[in-house]
Parts: structure tokens; C-alpha cells; sequence
């Protein structure tokens, strides 16, 4: 797909492991009063907007297959309520029991729930719903082991689906880290990351992680200052940019 999103040179971006962006979120909440519900918000609303521009920026009228659990669950169900405001079609696919989602992933489903659009738990021998869009929340960079269980389970049916893949900060079965590939995983049209791209996503195939682009989810940049960063101020035009 041509990018409606500007570019950014990706030599002119620090890449920061899993442990290291989970520490920039932790500072954003600590020392500057950035509430997570802010940054989960920041998270949806930019997926949101890249899926759209996929969908050929108009998301009115088709139909998006979220996959939701682990650490980045609810930034999944946070975009699939913003592109059901836009008239697509969501169905959203949980990896994990209802009563497992704490915090705000609980309160984003909750929303879905009373906006009628289709939460599904995922079973063992379940066919996936055919879509033109899937969104890849499932695991996002934390765990380093590949997905097990009911997720693994989940992703080797996502695997065999026909629709473009859109992953949340790196596609399911990738090492945020190391970038190595896991089996099973998911090979993304396009990946979503957040603030800055981990060192996984900036190692792994080009063939697995697809387009990359990254999302402004609000980091003050006092603080990468403070972390001795440099990092230019790339969302000056659009909250999504994609790095080449």
C-alpha cells in the first residue's frame, strides 16, 4: 500500500528493547501524571487510523477481525471500538477467558459489549470469520517465548487466514528483542509501533513485520531527553509516520 502517512528515516531513530519501553511507560505514568487509560486511548485511536487508511481510508462497510490478549489486548479492543464508531464491521476474537482481561482491557470489553459488537471467545476447532483486515493485538513485544495454549492455538488458525495483517508493535510469534521468528507466528502487512520501534522489530525479516510505521502514544520529549535519546520530533505532522 502507498503510505498516507509521512515518512521518517529510520537511522534518525533510536530503537529500544521490550524492557527498555516498558520502562519509558512506566516514567510517562510516574513522573509526568500521563494516565495509562491516555496512552491505551492514543493506542486504539492510532491503529485505528492505520487500519482505515488500509481499508482505503474509508472504514464504513468493512469488516475488521481483531485478535485480543496478553499485554496489548486492550489497545486491540480500543481500536476495534474506534472502527466500529466508523461504521466497519468488527468482530473481535479473545485468546484468553473473559474473566482473565483486569483493568482496562476488562473496561474496554465491557464498552464493546454495550455497543453490541461481537466479542468471541476463541475454542479448539473454531474457524476464524472471514474479514478484509485483520488486527494482530494478540501478544505484542513482551513475551520472548512463542505463543502456547489457547494464543498459540488462536495463531495457527490467524495464520491460515486470507486477509492483510496489521500487527500491534510486532507481529504474534516475533521476538520483540531479537527478532527472531517464532513457530507459530503471524507475517504482517504492516507493524504498528509505539513511540519508538523495539530492537525486534527493527532486526526481524522484512517479510514477517511488513511496513513499519510508529504511533505517537504522547511521550513528553523532555523525557527522552532526560534518557539521553534523541529523538526528533517526527508526529510534527500526523500521529502516525512511517519509518524507511
Amino acid at each position: 500500500m502507498g503510505s498516507v502517512f509521512p515518512d521518517v528515516a529510520s537511522a534518525a531513530l533510536p530503537a529500544l528493547t521490550p524492557v527498555e519501553l516498558r520502562r519509558l511507560e512506566r516514567r510517562m505514568v510516574r513522573d509526568y501524571g500521563i494516565h495509562p487509560a491516555q496512552i491505551l486511548e492514543a493506542v486504539g485511536r492510532n491503529l485505528a487510523d492505520l487500519a482505515t487508511a488500509w481499508l482505503g481510508g474509508c472504514a464504513a462497510g468493512r469488516s475488521v477481525l481483531v485478535l485480543a490478549g496478553g499485554r496489548r489486548g486492550g489497545g486491540g479492543l480500543a481500536a476495534a471500538r474506534h472502527l466500529a464508531n466508523r461504521g466497519a464491521e468488527v468482530q473481535v476474537v479473545i485468546a484468553q477467558p473473559v474473566e482473565s482481561f483486569t483493568g482496562l482491557s476488562a473496561r474496554q470489553l465491557r464498552v464493546l459489549w454495550r455497543m453490541g459488537v461481537s466479542v468471541t471467545e476463541a475454542e479448539p476447532g473454531w474457524d476464524l470469520p472471514g474479514a478484509d483486515l485483520v488486527l494482530d493485538a494478540l501478544v505484542g513485544y513482551g513475551p520472548r517465548r512463542t505463543p502456547s495454549g489457547a494464543a498459540g492455538a488462536l495463531l495457527r488458525l490467524a495464520q491460515a487466514h486470507p486477509a492483510p495483517v496489521l500487527a500491534l508493535e510486532i507481529p504474534s510469534g516475533v521476538d520483540g528483542k531479537t527478532g527472531a521468528v517464532g513457530e507459530p507466528h503471524l507475517r504482517a502487512a504492516a507493524t504498528l509501533a509505539l513511540a519508538l520501534p523495539t530492537t525486534g522489530l527493527m532486526r526481524a525479516p522484512a517479510a514477517v513485520v511488513g511496513e513499519r510505521y510508529l504511533a505517537d502514544i504522547g511521550v513528553p520529549a523532555v523525557l527522552y531527553e532526560s534518557l539521553n535519546l534523541a529523538v526528533p520530533p517526527m508526529f510534527a505532522q500526523s500521529a502516525v509516520v512511517r519509518f524507511v
